[in-house]
């Protein structure tokens, strides 16, 4: 049986009025992503990738086009039901990690459920504990950020985007202010979350780490260049391994 799609974006245009100028970041993006999917987008500077991730996110409303999440189409939300289905569909993780300097890991991860109006979520603090468990950080819950590494800091912040049961979690450049090996730990961190049913979404640059995704969907001026799986997908943790023994020559 074919999954059934989380997102489905039909002629997405998104125009930016700057000054007496229409600057047109999207210019008709088609765009289907089944549930289970682990995919890449990337694009260079201005091709219209960060504008794709904030529609997708509902951080940011297109100037025309249609968007389904979930089945349910965005464009008809109350202001409302626009931030509620943001919070129980969708979950973020950013370039900068963006966690409370002084709060604790745990702390950090229950914040999303402050949130939660409907209470989807029973049991906050357990949810927040299976969630740092499910990115092997189980053993660093009563950490605050400056406690942990770069890594650590970016998997409590996968921890607190999946907090919610999110429909689909969206990284945007994820690993752009992490080292090689960083890099890896955290691609691998979503790999495994992939092969447990999460459906991600990866913004990058890097092509090196869109193989570590199955499809890559490249952006050009607004406009889809190329959509492609990956034949051959690497293996961040087998990868991982071979780094270390390199690092221990």
């Amino acid at each position: 049986m074919e999954n059934k799609s989380v997102i489905d974006v039909r002629q997405l245009i998104k125009v930016y009025q700057v000054g007496d100028v229409a600057v047109h970041a999207l210019r008709g993006i088609n765009l289907t992503v089944s549930a289970g999917e682990f995919l890449a987008i990337m694009g260079a500077s201005g091709s219209g990738k960060s504008t794709l991730m904030n529609l997708l996110g509902c951080l940011d409303q297109p100037t025309s086009g249609e968007y389904f999440l979930d089945g349910v189409a965005v464009d008809a939300l109350s202001k409302n039901e626009y931030a509620d289905i943001r919070n129980q569909k969708i979950g973020f993780v950013f370039q900068g990690f963006n966690l409370l300097p002084r709060t604790t890991a745990l702390e950090n991860v229950e914040l999303p459920l402050m949130y939660d109006r409907l209470h989807r979520i029973k049991n906050p603090r357990q949810s927040a504990i299976e969630s740092l468990e499910r990115v092997g950080l189980g053993d660093r819950m009563d950490h605050i950020p400056n406690q942990l590494s770069g890594g650590q800091q970016q998997r409590v912040a996968i921890a607190r985007a999946l907090v919610n049961e999110p429909a689909i979690l969206l990284a945007d450049e994820p690993t752009g202010n992490l080292d090689s090996r960083t890099s890896l730990e955290v691609i691998s961190v979503f790999q495994e979350l992939n092969s447990q049913g999460i459906t991600i979404i990866l913004v990058t640059h890097e092509h090196d780490l869109a193989n570590y995704a199955r499809r890559i969907v490249e952006l050009r001026d607004g406009i889809v260049l190329k959509d492609k799986l990956v034949p051959t997908r690497k293996n961040a943790r087998k990868d991982l391994e071979v780094y270390k023994q390199e690092e221990n020559q």
